[in-house]
Parts: C-alpha cells; sequence; structure tokens
C-alpha cells in the first residue's frame, strides 16, 4: 500500500512564496510519476505539476514559470516550490502518484491512482 503525506501548506502573502513537501512510503517501481493537483471550494480539481523518475516535468498552464517541482529520490520526497504567489493559486494541494508511468506518455495527474490527504495553501491579496 503506498501512503503519501505532504506537508508545507499555510498561508503567505500575494507575491509571497511557500514550499510543499510529499513524502511518499514506496518507491521502488521501475517507472513512476509523481505531482500536485488542487483544489478550490466549488471548483474541479486542477493539475498543477508532475515528475517521472527521469526527471521529465509537466506543469498546468496557470502555474507555468511560478512553481517548480522536484524530486529526492534519497528521501523519498516530492516539492513543489511555489513563487509568486496569488490568491488565485489559494486550494487544497494534493500530491499524487501513479506507477508504470512516464509524464509524457502517462494520464493526467488529477487521475494519478494514489493521493494524499491534502495541505491548504491560502494566499492573501
Amino acid at each position: 500500500q503506498v501512503q503519501l503525506m505532504e506537508s508545507g501548506g499555510g498561508s503567505a502573502e500575494s507575491g509571497g512564496s511557500l514550499t510543499l513537501s510529499c513524502t511518499a512510503s514506496v518507491r521502488y517501481y521501475d517507472t513512476y510519476c509523481m505531482g500536485w493537483f488542487r483544489q478550490a471550494p466549488g471548483r474541479e480539481p486542477e493539475g498543477v505539476a508532475a515528475i517521472d523518475k527521469a526527471g521529465t516535468t509537466r506543469y498546468g498552464d496557470s502555474v507555468k514559470g511560478r512553481f517548480f517541482i522536484s524530486q529526492d529520490n534519497a528521501k523519498n520526497t516530492l516539492y513543489l516550490q511555489m513563487n509568486s504567489l496569488t490568491p488565485n493559486d489559494t486550494a487544497t494541494y494534493y500530491c499524487a502518484a501513479e506507477f508504470w508511468c512516464t509524464v509524457t506518455h502517462g494520464p493526467a495527474v488529477t487521475a494519478y491512482m494514489y493521493k494524499g490527504q491534502g495541505t491548504q495553501v491560502t494566499v492573501s491579496s
């Protein structure tokens, strides 16, 4: 069973930065994708960023150039560096994982099989 645990959410002012972390309990599959999606109240889940074992990344249009995804394989940890935050970034952010996957050919991050409990990010103007 895969367990994902997010941390690092909180409050920030517009223009500020936050870094989210996600620790995965299992990381020994030959191929995998990990990523982040977010959901604001009353809105559909939105893919934010994804990365695969080879390091290929993909970003949602609304965060390109502001958010950066990375991974530390030795620590089984995924990161999301969020810069230039705006109130539109306010949402619950979820870590997600899919195995036997590559970013290029895999599903959207919102469809990944394994998901964490989420961490709240609130950006004030």
